[in-house]
């Protein structure tokens, strides 16, 4: 399993999950880590990776879950979400990383208690139903050295920049469509300007959110210094393409 979108500023976290047996044939080729691939590249290996992989699936936790939950548990819900895609329990998880955000954490106090059992509202968000959570590894750059790793990050990357591309549509003023949600210095100054939009992830201390940015704390979080709306959701001050 492999993430992406832990770092945006806007739209989901995205994990990707693809199973692999001892029959599963040769590797697609070309296939790598996602950040290492074009995204022409990425797009022309979704089908080959589709056809070698026993099962996939993607899962996505949205940034109301996200502003709520805390990023770990929206992890986590993104995770159990494409696991619940699969056709049958899988026996062991191998998570890209070295932090296994996939297991809910026992609370401070109950039986089984490791190093993290204070970790108490880290996981407290209900679980998805289905399949009981399995064994899980990490391991870091899990996604260069295994190829199972890298395909599930190929499918939760061009997914969630396909999700990215349709929310620039209803929110043309940050260049979602090119930052894909991340900062970027187009996409800082829309936020500066235009203040967060309903797909923001508005628990971060987003851009523009300091109200001495804008003169004083009697303007309004989210709303450039004279205006009285907020930021368009038509065409007009679409960024252009880079």
């Amino acid at each position: 399993m492999d993430e992406v979108g832990r770092g945006a500023l806007a739209g989901p976290v995205t994990v990707g999950v693809v199973v692999v047996t001892q029959t599963v044939g040769r590797v697609p080729t070309g296939l790598r880590d996602s950040k290492l691939l074009t995204p022409a590249a990425r797009d022309a290996l979704v089908t080959p990776v589709r056809r070698w992989a026993a099962d996939f699936g993607v899962g996505h936790a949205g940034p109301e879950e996200i502003d709520e939950h805390g990023i770990m548990v929206a992890l986590r819900l993104a995770g159990e979400r494409a696991l619940a895609q699969l056709a049958a329990p899988v026996d062991a998880v191998l998570l890209d990383g070295n932090y296994n955000y996939l297991t809910p954490r026992r609370p401070a106090g109950t039986e089984d208690d490791g190093p993290d059992g204070d970790a108490e509202g880290l996981f407290d968000a209900p679980a998805v139903t289905g399949p009981a959570a399995p064994a899980v590894h990490v391991r870091i750059k899990a996604d260069m050295t295994c190829a199972a790793v890298a395909a599930a990050s190929i499918l939760a990357k061009t997914e969630r920049d396909r999700l990215l591309v349709g929310l620039a549509e209803r929110h043309p003023a940050y260049g979602l469509e090119i930052n894909k949600g991340y900062c970027t210095p187009d996409h800082s100054a829309a936020l500066r300007r235009w203040g967060a939009s309903p797909v923001h992830r508005r628990s971060w201390r987003l851009p523009g959110e300091d109200p001495g940015l804008f003169g004083g704390s009697d303007v309004p979080i989210g709303f450039e210094e004279g205006r009285a709306e907020p930021a368009p959701h038509g065409g007009e001050n679409r960024p252009r393409e880079r």
